[in-house]
């Protein structure tokens, strides 16, 4: 018998991995250039990035690789530490104990590790929710939620629902959101004196092929050997009068800006929260996420925005490369979710950094029930928790928001720092 070669097996593994992840790419690809070419050349950067993240059973979230943790291509808060859930647990308690009870919905549940960490720690706070929706559009990362909640908290999952769409009954209690805002489709624009462009995405090179066996985005090459590669470019066209009228608040806003300046913005955020949160008839919306105030986020010397791409831990500005296979995201203009906000009929409670909303919330007492006297335990809490608080970490960069509905009270998490009027 031959002896059994572990390394060979994995390698094997590992190639297999990659062959179906560039054929899932070129699928992709395929699907978007041919969007591209029955729109006559030219897609808006919003519906390419639509698809490039949400085609069905092609774009990135509904993809089988793994997306968040170590082996994925992101860290967020609840990768790094049960202390973030447990904080944001204390501060929905706060919300449930005054509605008496009612129900969490939280949209874009990621691996599911936060769904377990704020269960796990309601529980032990005597404020279970009668449901714990998750509002999840891929069908991949519902899977892993599921396997994470059966694993981590089996008496508990029989209160967690999959939700295709928010909620239509009217209900009482929280809704939250960790780093959802930023993956919503941005339009892209570039600022001149004399006019104002949208960037769109178009085909160059190999038009009239198939991506397949071609280039596989402007950073990878390749192609067939005497075939120009196929790749995506940006292409910019007037933009239209919805898109002047947008960049002249914004440039009003933070400007003067140089000739050339390129940003972002997202048209559909106004609707998309009204959507998500109409149903919520007492209670509280919980926004965490990155972002800035739109006099900070605009401001001249950020001359070519914030869209950013991660793929195994990488960061890059190119959306065009490893198609389907990385994450594209841009930062959140809070400005424009306070105004949805107050269009919704809510109260903007609170908004503040994520180290003065973890503080609020006592991540220190957090800290000692969960090391319960272990030093060693203790300490490693502790690298957690700068990781989640410094500000060269995640503590500044990354923002929480709350809105109220039918309900007046003060909020633990928002105690300490009060940045609303920079809205």
């Amino acid at each position: 018998m031959m002896p059994h070669d572990a390394d060979a097996d994995a390698e094997r593994d590992a190639a297999a991995e990659r062959d179906a992840a560039a054929e899932h790419s070129a699928r992709l690809r395929d699907h978007i250039a041919a969007e591209i070419q029955a729109a006559g050349g030219w897609l808006s950067f919003e519906r390419f990035m639509d698809l490039a993240l949400y085609a069905p059973g092609l774009g990135y979230y509904s993809g089988r690789a793994a997306k968040l943790g170590a082996g994925g291509d992101f860290m967020t808060a609840p990768e790094v530490s049960r202390l973030f859930g447990a904080c944001v647990a204390v501060q929905c308690a706060e919300v449930l104990r005054e509605v008496d009870a009612g129900s969490v919905l939280e949209i874009g549940a990621g691996s599911g590790r936060l769904a377990a960490d704020l269960l796990a720690r309601l529980e032990t706070l005597n404020q279970l929710p009668e449901n714990y929706w998750i509002l999840e559009v891929s069908a991949d990362l519902r899977q892993r939620q599921r396997e994470h909640l059966e694993k981590r908290l089996p008496r508990l999952v029989q209160r967690v629902h999959w939700l295709d769409r928010p909620p239509e009954e009217p209900f009482d209690g929280v809704i939250l959101a960790n780093e959802v805002l930023d993956a919503l489709p941005v339009a892209r624009f570039r600022w001149h004196l004399e006019k104002i462009e949208e960037l769109g995405v178009e085909i160059r090179g190999g038009a009239h092929g198939s991506a397949h066996g071609s280039a596989h985005g402007r950073a990878q090459g390749g192609g067939s050997a005497g075939a120009p590669a196929m790749e995506f470019a940006w292409g910019a066209r007037p933009a239209n009068a919805a898109m002047l009228n947008v960049c002249r608040e914004l440039a009003a806003a933070s400007g003067p800006w140089d000739d050339g300046y390129v940003s972002e913005y997202c048209p559909r955020l106004g609707a998309w929260t009204r959507a998500v949160t109409q149903s919520l008839r007492s209670g509280a919306v919980f926004w965490l996420d990155y972002g800035l105030p739109r006099a900070q986020y605009y401001l001249p010397e950020r001359h070519d925005g914030t869209l950013v791409c991660h793929f195994r831990h990488r960061l890059s500005d190119d959306p065009f490369a490893n198609i389907g296979m990385q994450d594209i995201t841009a930062w959140v203009d809070f400005t424009r979710v306070a105004e949805a906000s107050r269009a919704a009929g809510f109260e903007l409670a609170g908004f503040t950094t994520q180290a003065h909303f973890l503080a609020g919330l006592q991540i220190d007492r957090e800290m000692q029930l969960a090391a319960g006297g272990d030093a060693n335990h203790f300490a490693r809490l502790a690298n957690q928790a700068r990781q989640l608080m410094m500000p060269g970490e995640m503590g500044e960069r990354f923002k929480a928001m709350a809105w109220l509905r039918g309900l007046d009270l003060p909020l633990s998490g928002f105690a300490l720092l009060d940045l609303r009027h920079s809205l």
